[in-house]
C-alpha cells in the first residue's frame, strides 16, 4: 500500500481538527430547547408580551429580579434581526428573558406581573402593536413551569372577573436571540420617547380596562 507523504497527514489532521471545532462552537438552531445559561440559586423566564421595551419595564420592577433582557424567540430564522422580526417573516415574537433569585421570587409571582401587564384577549398582537411577532405567549423552560404556567392560565379561565378569553399560548422555550443592544434597557435610555410611545399606544389605560386595579400586577 502506498503511503502518504507526512505532510498530507498533518494537513488532513489540522482539517479534522478544525471541523471538529467548528462544529462544537455552532451556534443552536432555532428551534433548540432553551437552555438557561444561569447560576445557582437563579431561574430564567421567558415572556412575550407586545413591545418589550415595556415587558422590560415590569419585570425590573419586580424584588428579586436579576436582569431583564430584550429579544428574539419562538420563530424559524437563525440569529433575526429587529427588522425580520417586525417583517412578521421570521416566526419570532418579541420577548424578554428574566433572570431572578430563586429564594427571593418565584415563578408564580413573575406568571402574575405576566398576566397584568398584557392583553391576554388578543390574538392580533398587543396594544397599538398588530402582528404575530407581537403576540402574547409563555415559554416554559423546564416542566415545573410548564405545570405552573398552565394552572395560573386555568385559574384566570375560572375567574369570572378575569378578562375572558385566554388566549395567551404556553409553549417550550426555545433559542433566545438577545436583541440589539439600543432596545435594552430602553425605557430609561430614552425615557420621553418612550413614555410617549407607551401613552400613545394607550398600553396602561387598556391594562387598566381590563384588569382594574390590579393592572400592572406585583411592582
Amino acid at each position: 500500500m502506498r503511503r502518504l507523504p507526512i505532510y498530507l497527514l498533518v494537513l488532513a489532521s489540522l482539517a479534522l481538527f478544525f471541523s471538529a471545532s467548528a462544529g462544537a462552537n455552532e451556534a443552536p438552531a432555532p428551534d433548540a430547547p432553551f437552555k438557561p445559561d444561569v447560576g445557582a440559586n437563579q431561574g430564567v423566564a421567558i415572556f412575550a408580551g407586545g413591545c418589550f421595551w415595556c415587558v422590560e419595564e415590569a419585570f425590573d420592577q419586580v424584588e428579586g429580579v436579576v436582569s431583564t433582557t430584550s429579544g428574539y424567540t419562538g420563530g424559524h430564522l437563525a440569529d433575526p434581526s429587529y427588522r425580520d422580526v417586525t417583517a412578521e417573516t421570521s416566526g419570532h415574537a418579541e420577548a424578554v428573558k428574566v433572570v431572578y433569585k430563586t429564594d427571593e421570587v418565584d415563578y408564580a409571582t413573575l406568571l402574575d406581573t405576566f398576566w397584568h401587564n398584557i392583553d391576554p384577549t388578543d390574538d392580533g398582537g398587543q396594544f397599538c402593536d398588530r402582528g404575530d411577532s407581537y403576540r402574547s405567549e409563555i415559554f416554559y423552560v423546564n416542566d415545573a413551569q410548564k405545570k405552573a404556567a398552565e394552572q395560573s392560565k386555568r385559574a384566570l379561565q375560572d375567574d369570572p372577573d378575569a378578562p375572558s378569553p385566554i388566549v395567551t399560548e404556553i409553549v417550550a422555550a426555545t433559542t433566545f436571540y438577545p436583541a440589539e443592544d439600543y432596545h435594552q434597557n430602553y425605557y430609561n435610555k430614552n425615557p420621553l420617547r418612550y413614555k410617549f410611545y407607551r401613552s400613545s399606544c394607550r398600553r396602561d389605560a387598556v391594562l387598566e380596562k381590563r384588569w382594574g386595579a390590579a393592572a400592572g400586577g406585583h411592582h
